[in-house]
């Protein structure tokens, strides 16, 4: 997958900085979420979060694969959650 939902290339392995690059297979499922706008993405929580790249809604956390999931995010958070 070359490029994200939002048209900004998507974060690739070589992306991910050193320290992290195995985080996709060391973590356990609590360390990982899925973008709630595109579907399928593993995001890395404290990747995100190091990146801006999360919001609360509610009390509850949701982190993003890429900077413009945000945006789509914030125009309708609840087509997202529910989906």
């Amino acid at each position: 997958m070359n490029d994200s939902c939002c048209s900004i290339p998507a974060p690739s392995h070589a992306a991910i900085p050193d320290h992290a690059a195995n985080l996709l297979s060391q973590d356990t499922p609590g360390d990982l979420a899925e973008c709630p706008v595109m579907k399928g993405s593993t995001v890395v929580k404290s990747t995100a979060e190091a990146a801006g790249l999360y919001r609360d809604v509610d009390g509850v956390r949701y982190w993003f694969c890429c900077a413009g999931c945000g945006p789509k995010f914030d125009a309708d958070p609840a087509a997202y959650i529910a989906a």
